[in-house]
């Protein structure tokens, strides 16, 4: 049986969307964009200042940006991958908000991020009780912006999808 995929994703600089856009493409899945309400600005994506809007949401664990919009169909879709930048070596906190926003039972939940060196640190913990006990959500890959469509493919073939 072939599941239907979904590829949901956030990303403030482009480097994640190019990522999601050639992973929605090699795995035959829909894509979908998770938009802040309030737009990100490159103030507040300056991490070295401790006042920046990213810095202080990443500071606060209880923090869930607002988000615009919905995946209409979330119930038709037996695979979603979630995909966003690492910050302070986890998930921004909009994921936790974009996956609280959906009942995920009985689905499997892929994560993938781009990173310009860094892992998935607690992310899988971070972002854990944010979904359903029955949805199954794995730790995937952290990739380059850069990553060709043939990396991402590789790795769709050694997922048990």
């Amino acid at each position: 049986m072939n599941k239907k995929r979904l590829v949901a994703y956030f990303s403030c600089t482009g480097s994640t969307k190019r990522v999601a856009e050639n992973l929605a493409e090699v795995a035959g899945a829909d894509l979908y964009e998770i938009t802040p309400e309030v737009p990100y600005t490159a103030a507040d994506l300056n991490w070295m200042d401790k006042k920046s809007r990213s810095t202080v949401e990443m500071k606060d664990p209880s923090s869930r940006p607002a988000i615009v919009g919905k995946v209409s169909n979330m119930s038709d879709y037996d695979v979603v991958f979630v995909g966003f930048p690492i910050w302070w070596y986890v998930a921004p906190t909009i994921i936790n908000t974009f996956l609280e926003s959906y009942d995920f039972s009985g689905k499997t939940i892929i994560l993938f991020a781009t990173s310009g060196g860094s892992g998935f640190g607690k992310t899988l913990e971070r972002l854990r009780g944010s979904i359903s006990a029955t949805a199954k959500i794995t730790e995937g890959k952290v990739f380059h912006s850069s990553s060709p469509k043939a990396e991402l493919a590789s790795w769709i073939k050694t997922l048990d999808l």
